[in-house]
């Protein structure tokens, strides 16, 4: 198809996801699928067959693809791989560590939450005191990062001290699988679970898990959902070669198919990395220079988004300088922490250090705008 046809986006989104796209994935989906037809259900296996390449090179690995937004995913995973009589730990420091403990609570799934602040990292020796004191807990799940603030948390050590504990290790790599370099099998997870629409730069529509085979193997019969039972939905995909029990997302999957074209030819995970890393201290040494501060240290922040907190001095409506930015052709994000007055900046998707620049003159006017609208009204 001729990518001349295909609009160009009318601002470009700073997000954790949906992100903006190329039009080559955009353009993917200018054709209808049948869910029977043998070239379609080939996509979909090559799809799980690539996932699990990227996420280790150990063997014994496996991947399931799930319709909906990353949070069913997550709940298809939780809700399918913690048994009636398991217990899950949540390590949580943000709403998405959070949510977490609660799909296990209203799922009727034993839960405990030990909550980190939305400023502190995960610290691996709070959770080996907390496996060693508690011998009823089976599974331990966190997010990779946590796109409340951008936190990083440390998925390496904490696998490590879950392994040595013979837990069951749950990541949540929603917003980072594909965009930061991790060897599934080197951070010791059992379950791993992300979405179209994050750093792989797909579009909305379906997750996956990823998982060791062989737990995978032990899941069935333990979901709570018919729709979101990870077992079902894999074996079926396995059995019938690509399969879907429900209606398939088909135009999601082709696009999702070109996105994974596109990631590779980029240079893979490490390239991709590299540009979204450049993006961020980009857009970080600039916010600066234009007096904002970021709300966590640059140690524990992630290259995927970043919050920034509200300008000290004049009042800083985030609603007009949102609209404003949006104006001009940005779209960011409201924070999300409650103890602070912050806004955050997405630094994935189809958007490149050549970009930063005009995003940070966008910023500056729309500041200067605001403040010289402010003085005249004084």
């Amino acid at each position: 198809m001729d990518l001349n046809l295909i609009p160009d986006n009318p601002y470009v989104l700073l997000t954790p996801g949906p992100l903006s796209t190329s039009k080559s994935v955009r353009a993917a989906m200018f054709r209808d699928w049948c869910t029977w037809d043998a070239e379609y259900n080939d996509i979909v296996q090559a799809v799980r067959s690539r996932l699990v390449d990227l996420a280790t090179d150990t063997p014994g690995y496996t991947s399931v693809l799930m319709q909906g937004s990353g949070t069913f995913s997550v709940e298809s995973c939780i809700t399918t791989a913690v048994p009636d009589d398991g217990h899950l730990l949540v390590l949580a420091n943000g709403h998405y560590g959070e949510r977490m403990a609660r799909i296990a609570e209203r799922a009727g799934i034993q839960a405990t939450m030990l909550d980190f602040g939305e400023t502190d990292a995960v610290e691996p020796d709070v959770v080996r005191e907390e496996l060693a004191n508690d011998p009823t807990i089976s599974h331990v799940a966190v997010v990779h990062c946590e796109t409340t603030t951008g936190m990083l948390n440390p998925v390496e050590a904490i696998g490590s001290v879950v392994k040595e504990a013979g837990r069951i290790y749950i990541v949540d790599a929603m917003s980072s699988f594909g965009g930061i370099p991790m060897d599934m099998a080197g951070i010791g997870a059992d379950f791993l679970v992300s979405s179209a629409n994050k750093c792989i730069q797909g579009v909305p529509g379906f997750g996956f898990i990823l998982a060791r085979r062989s737990e995978m193997e032990t899941l069935e019969g333990r979901a709570r959902s018919l729709s979101l039972d990870a077992y079902e939905q894999w074996k079926v995909m396995e059995d019938k070669g690509g399969k879907w029990r429900f209606t398939s997302p088909t135009h999601v999957v082709r696009a999702f198919a070109q996105a994974l074209d596109e990631l590779q030819a980029e240079g893979g995970v490490a390239a991709r990395h590299a540009r979204y890393s450049e993006n961020q201290r980009l857009l970080v040494q600039g916010m600066r220079e234009l007096g904002f501060r970021t709300l966590l240290p640059d140690v524990l922040q992630s290259p995927i988004i970043t919050s920034f907190l509200y300008p000290e001095t004049g009042a800083f409506e985030f609603d007009e300088f949102y609209s404003r930015l949006k104006a001009m052709g940005y779209v960011i994000y409201p924070g999300k922490v409650t103890g602070a007055a912050t806004f955050r900046i997405g630094t994935i998707g189809e958007f490149g250090p050549q970009d930063v620049p005009g995003l940070l003159k966008a910023v500056a006017q729309a500041l200067d705008e605001m403040q010289g609208e402010q003085a005249l009204g004084s």
